[in-house]
């Protein structure tokens, strides 16, 4: 009996040696980490984004890998309504952003203040009498700390809001308040990132480059009446700033994502609060 298994081991030894196959080896399961430290991510690893993505799916994946202080990163209540109607529809769009950051922060005054800030640029637009019935509804949700409801609200919300500009025909209102939305969530996330220590966060500050492209896309929509303005000038300048780090290796480090930060909350001072 000895002999046989010696013989078949033997036999299995030399077949192995033949075919130049090593036997299978116990490997370490790897250990599980938020980051990997690397002195940079390159662009092309940074968070997915979709064109289905919601601002409260971006800021949830976000918080995710960035140390987040929602409350820390509010701004200060906006100026009464500019009478251009482009300025104020960007300026209704950076409003939704912080509506959202408010629900990420579970407060419920915050929302409640910011949406009776949206109401007032929505009178602005013409949109206030069908845009307060939901408003109000989405207030008395955050007053009763119904935070999974409400977060549905406010996303049908962003898209009722743009719904009802399209039907008026005020194309370029409803592209202004998306970028509105989510050049607000960029200042957000560079913000987030510049208060981090970690060297890995430096290039979420771009948010993704499928994101910056997308807003490149929207930006192209605006008509040349609208383009005119120039603050909406200085929005396209800096998306087109944005996406020279849409290229690995062009991915921004401790540096380059100051100068972002600085150059967004410039750029969404003089668009949306003076």
């Amino acid at each position: 009996m000895l002999l046989t298994c010696y013989a078949l081991a033997t036999g299995s030894a030399m077949l192995l040696a033949q075919v130049d196959v090593e036997p299978p080896k116990t490997r370490p399961k790897p250990e599980l980490k938020v980051f990997t430290v690397e002195p940079k991510i390159a662009a092309t690893n940074l968070p997915g984004w979709t064109a289905d993505m919601t601002p409260a799916d971006f800021l949830d994946g976000m918080g995710a890998r960035i140390k987040a202080r929602w409350r820390q990163l509010y701004r200060p209540p906006p100026p009464n309504p500019a009478t251009e109607r482009a300025r104020a529809a960007f300026s209704l769009g950076a409003l939704m952003a912080d509506s959202f950051l408010a629900m990420e922060a579970t407060d419920a005054q915050q929302f409640r203040n910011t949406g009776q800030d949206m109401l007032a640029y929505c009178r602005v637009l013409g949109i206030g009498e069908k845009m307060s019935p939901r408003l109000m509804s989405q207030g008395k949700l955050a007053e009763a700390d119904q935070w999974p409801e409400l977060r549905q609200e406010v996303v049908d919300g962003h898209q009722q809001l743009v719904r009802v500009l399209h039907e008026m025909r005020d194309d370029d209102l409803a592209v202004l308040i998306d970028l509105g939305v989510w050049l607000r969530m960029l200042e957000i996330v560079s913000n987030m990132v510049n208060e981090a220590p970690e060297s890995q966060a430096w290039a979420l500050c771009i948010g993704a480059p499928t994101l910056i492209k997308d807003l490149q896309a929207r930006y192209a929509l605006l008509t040349a009446t609208t383009l005119k303005d120039e603050r909406i000038v200085w929005l396209g300048e800096f998306i087109d700033y944005m996406q020279r780090f849409s290229d690995t290796s062009n991915a921004p480090d401790q540096s380059g994502a100051a100068k972002v930060h600085e150059k967004i909350t410039s750029l969404m001072l003089k668009l949306t609060l003076k």
